[in-house]
């Protein structure tokens, strides 16, 4: 797999600026809002301080993760360490889903002891609105990196930032109706909170869940993918074709048809043309393979079975022994076509002088004694 060094190193700039700037915001914005909460005397702001400092883990999470994943293959990782990024977002859905049915649990208990309910104070409002603000900033600013580097793990800090947003903006609501006199409101805004913050991480949880099982790309990016494949010159059809994301790239490989007769280097310039033209005009593909295929692999299976060079050579001097001009043959090429072997052989020019009644004659030869193997098909000479 190849990985460009500058988009790696970009990477690993942005996950670190965005987890040290999210974790030193995060530690101001929980202490802030516990403090509030409490001495303001709001459960619903309580909670969101605690959503805060699940913020907090998280920044660090992504920090400690995203410097493992940029590393590139070594002996006993050689696809490199980028689903360390997919399993680090997973533990940060399972922990935004953890925090979620914590504070759940908080607020539903104290809804069924109505002693218990907090009167939140004005205080508590201007931490919840200096909350939404910088959290709403945070947001916006981490998924701007997100995008840029194409990172799953850093968008899926972005959403826990905008959670913590959202969950703000409950809790100014429940805040302000419960100062009202409707004094359920707080804890409600609590459990609605909750709910929010569930929901975000069973979805970044999935996204990874996806990722570690191999998803692939999605019908409509296939298809563009296809036709891109198609428009290469000497491509024929093609078969076979596989993705799977990982870390906001995708890894492709796709066996390709070509004219069977085609020589070993053509055929490996067409598959790096292949490969050139997916990376460039596919953006989430960055490793491409490609395998060049002279039939179509589903109508006439690989014929596995078949002798390679040395024993086909071998077999074919015996056949020949009873023709003189065989032994001046100068080199034979081999295909291996619809579960056989057809045979080039090369002659040098001195050979053919007698005229093309010979030349006839001894292709006629060659090709009548091969029918003793069933592995031969057919022969072709050629000289000069």
């Amino acid at each position: 797999m190849r990985i460009d060094k500058d988009s790696t190193a970009e990477r690993r700039h942005a996950v670190t600026h965005t987890s040290i700037v999210g974790a030193a915001i995060n530690l101001v914005l929980s202490v802030v809002k516990i403090i509030a909460g409490v001495f303001g005397h709001s459960q619903s702001l309580v909670a969101d301080g605690i959503h805060s400092l699940s913020d907090l883990l998280s920044d660090l999470l992504v920090l400690l993760a995203g410097r493992r994943a940029s590393q590139g293959p070594d002996h006993d990782h050689p696809y490199g360490h980028a689903r360390y990024e997919a399993v680090a977002t997973l533990v940060l859905g399972l922990l935004l889903v953890a925090v979620a049915v914590g504070i759940a649990w908080n607020s539903i208990e104290r809804l069924f002891q109505p002693v218990a309910l907090l009167r939140p104070e004005p205080l508590t409002l201007f931490a919840a609105l200096a909350s939404i603000l910088v959290k709403e900033w945070l947001y916006w600013w981490t998924l701007g990196y997100a995008r840029r580097v194409k990172s799953d793990l850093l968008r899926a800090n972005a959403w826990h930032h905008r959670s913590d947003a959202v969950s703000s903006v409950v809790v100014l609501i429940g805040i302000a109706g419960t100062m009202a006199g409707l004094v359920y409101l707080d804890a409600i805004a609590a459990v609605v909170v909750a709910i929010m913050i569930a929901k975000i991480g069973w979805e970044v949880g999935w996204e990874a869940i996806n990722e570690l099982v191999d998803t692939g790309l999605e019908s409509a990016r296939l298809s563009a993918v296809k036709d891109t494949i198609r428009s290469v010159g000497g491509v024929r059809d093609m078969h076979m074709l596989r993705t799977r994301r990982y870390c906001g790239q995708v890894s492709a490989d796709v066996h390709v048809l070509v004219d069977p007769l085609v020589s070993v280097s053509e055929g490996h310039m067409i598959s790096l043309l292949v490969e050139h033209r997916l990376k460039c005009e596919i953006d989430e593909i960055t490793d491409v393979t490609v395998h060049i295929d002279p039939e179509d692999d589903d109508r006439f299976p690989p014929p596995v079975g078949l002798p390679l060079r040395a024993e086909a050579s071998a077999r074919l001097s015996s056949l020949w022994s009873a023709i003189p001009e065989a032994r001046s043959r100068e080199r034979m090429v081999f295909h291996y076509l619809r579960g056989k072997i057809d045979i080039e052989v090369h002659f040098p020019l001195a050979v053919c002088q007698r005229g093309g009644a010979h030349v006839a004659d001894l292709q006629a030869r060659l090709a009548a004694a091969i029918r003793e193997e069933p592995v031969f098909r057919d022969v072709r000479i050629f000289f000069g």
